[in-house]
């Protein structure tokens, strides 16, 4: 679901969410990187009685700099959505993104492995979302790593 809207030309916002509702409760992962350069982050899991661990760091212009060209390279944009796998009880995924005057948003079914996404009616606009996702989890990862380190490296 793409749409054109009035909005700065640099602006970037990027949303990411993927959870479900089970045994444990209302169990997710979310992300967001705000066009201030904020990197807000939140997992919340109820296994073995662990609470929501909340994180957030300011970014510098190049580390946004290099989120929106792993944004651009991916092609994301140019994707939709609607052959894709509803969300299900196994859950759901989102992905929001605003670059300059485009907004797009993405919500699809938590995907286990490729497998689930070559049996898919769209499997390379899928297969786009799916390795866009696994970039941007793995960005986070290390900018929440590199953020929090405990110990200096050195």
């Amino acid at each position: 679901k793409s749409e054109r809207r009035m909005g700065d030309d640099n602006e970037l916002y990027v949303r990411y969410y993927v959870g479900h509702k089970g045994q444990f409760g209302h169990e997710f992962l979310e992300f967001e990187f705000r066009p201030n350069g904020k990197l807000r982050y939140a997992n919340n899991s109820h296994y073995k009685n662990e609470t929501i661990i909340r994180k957030e760091a300011n970014l510098s212009a190049a580390v946004m700099g290099e989120l929106k060209r792993i944004i651009v390279e991916s092609e994301i944009l140019k994707e939709d959505d609607k052959l894709w796998p509803p969300p299900d009880r196994v859950g759901k995924q989102e992905l929001e993104i605003v670059l300059g005057k485009e907004h797009i948003s993405f919500t699809t079914s938590k995907l286990g492995s490729l497998v689930n996404v070559q049996s898919s009616q769209d499997p390379d606009g899928l297969r786009i979302f799916y390795y866009l996702v696994q970039d941007l989890k793995c960005f986070v990862f290390s900018l929440i790593s590199l953020n929090f380190k405990i110990k200096p490296i050195g």
